[in-house]
């Protein structure tokens, strides 16, 4: 189990032993450090986007042109969180052309070993990139922007699915009763 600066143990949120890169569909939260609404205000159940807020939008719908094997699925900017659903689609090669070597099954991902097309290594590509462009438009060049963890969970079937998607929608207009707004 990993340990944090000052000693203590981290229990990981992950699933242990799931393979991460396997194709299928995956719900994300990602909270800003400390809750600041920074992306956004909600006026009248609707988001009205800050600057960070367009950056995190524009940054979501990338993430295919970044990761082939992915496509984005609904999501939702909140004014200090983002909801979306990512899709792992296609068998992940069991041969490395880069390595000649076979892949083995299954790829569980280890501190300081990314996996390339993993939600870890996804979920870490987007949050830096969007840390980077937002600390550029505030000149705030090593500002953190993003709690250190965050929240999965792999949809396993099309009741989950459509729970989740409800969910979403309504999270605008539920945005008073959030656990997540302050």
């Amino acid at each position: 189990m990993p340990q944090s600066k000052n000693g203590h143990q981290r229990k990981s949120l992950r699933l242990p032993n799931y393979d991460y890169s396997q194709e299928g569909a995956y719900f994300i939260t990602l909270v800003t450090n400390q809750r600041k609404c920074l992306f956004g205000v909600i006026y009248q159940g609707e988001m009205q986007y800050y600057p960070a807020g367009k950056i995190v939008k524009e940054v979501w719908q990338s993430i295919p042109d970044h990761f082939p094997h992915v496509t984005v699925d609904h999501f939702v900017i909140m004014p200090n969180h983002i909801h979306g659903i990512i899709n792992i689609i296609g068998a992940r090669p069991v041969f490395d052309a880069s390595t000649r070597r076979a892949v083995p099954l299954p790829i569980i991902e280890q501190f300081g070993k990314p996996v390339a097309r993993s939600i870890p290594t996804i979920i870490r590509s987007f949050k830096s990139e969007v840390t980077r462009q937002v600390n550029l438009l505030q000149h705030t060049p090593v500002a953190k922007l993003w709690q250190r963890n965050y929240y999965e969970h792999v949809i396993r079937n099309e009741e989950e699915y459509e729970t989740i998607y409800e969910y979403m929608l309504a999270n605008p207009q539920n945005w008073e009763e959030d656990k997540l707004n302050r």
